[in-house]
């Protein structure tokens, strides 16, 4: 058995098609969604990733605006510029860029994002509402990870997911979204004892641990899903998942390769969270 590498190029082609057909719709109705991006400080890595999540806004036909920070600038600063934000009738998402500089709260730049423009679902409110159940934004990369099993067909209710990670970021909203699918969910961690025994009971496995290559055959059930949101830069300067792609080709059935799949996705996701604000936003003014 040899598995099929999942077309992400493909999948997120046609989903960010009918993102900027739903655009066109609302600029008809005189609204154009908007994104604000805020970055601070100079991280290579995360300027890449801005320009992509910008490039992305401009090509679905929404409105862009991003704010470079100096690593230096003070929380105030940051914190004036998102209640400016906040109040901003063009902008429908706010999204400040991690990791921050070491002086600035993580967790209170997230709280002061106004709920109803959190497109990231960082927003404590937010979260509790995914837990619940309640409508609303879904964090960008689990969400884009649901997405991707659903169109390639597979059937996740009833299956067994196994995540690894517990990262508030993905590992955590993962599981309840899974749950959310009727999967029965198991999260592993740096602690779970027997970690090979536990991922190769898995009918879709999940890697989003941070470690290259972490993940091989021997932790994979024969004819498994695999999805790897990891994104590790190795000392050649090659990207590399925490799946060891070529090692798991044979057993798995499906999996994601890295880069090119679950990245672009998450920036889907994204647009689709802006869109929807934009959407909720038109329908209280009318």
């Amino acid at each position: 058995m040899s598995a099929q590498i999942i077309n992400g190029k493909e999948i997120v082609s046609a989903y960010r098609a009918d993102i900027k057909q739903q655009v066109e719709q609302l600029k008809q109705q005189g609204v154009q969604p908007g994104l604000a991006v805020v970055i601070v400080g100079d991280d290579p890595a995360s300027h890449v990733y801005v320009r992509n999540k910008a490039k992305a806004c401009e090509e679905a036909g929404m409105h862009s605006e991003v704010y470079k920070l100096p690593e230096h600038t003070p929380e105030a600063d940051v914190l004036a510029l998102i209640s400016k934000l906040n109040g901003d009738k063009a902008i429908h998402g706010i999204l400040v860029q991690s990791p921050l500089p070491g002086h600035i709260s993580e967790e209170r730049v997230v709280e002061a994002i106004a709920v109803e423009k959190d497109v990231d679902c960082f927003h404590p409110v937010n979260v509790g509402n995914l837990m619940i159940g309640k409508e609303g934004p879904a964090p960008c990369t689990p969400a884009g990870v649901i997405e991707i099993l659903k169109k390639i067909g597979v059937e996740i209710a009833g299956k067994h997911a196994v995540v690894i990670g517990r990262s508030n970021i993905v590992g955590k909203p993962m599981a309840i979204l899974l749950l959310r699918e009727n999967a029965t969910v198991t999260v592993c961690h740096s602690r779970t004892k027997n970690m090979e025994e536990i991922t190769r009971q898995a009918d879709i496995l999940i890697a989003a641990v941070g470690k290259a290559k972490m993940i091989n055959r021997s932790h994979i059930k024969p004819g498994a899903v695999v999805v790897d949101v990891g994104i590790n830069r190795l000392d050649t300067g090659k990207l590399a998942g925490d799946v060891d792609f070529d090692d798991v080709l044979e057993t798995a059935s499906y999996v994601t390769p890295v880069p090119g799949c679950v990245g672009p996705m998450t920036i889907t996701i994204l647009l689709r969270n802006t869109l929807e604000a934009a959407q909720r936003a038109a329908s209280a003014t009318n």
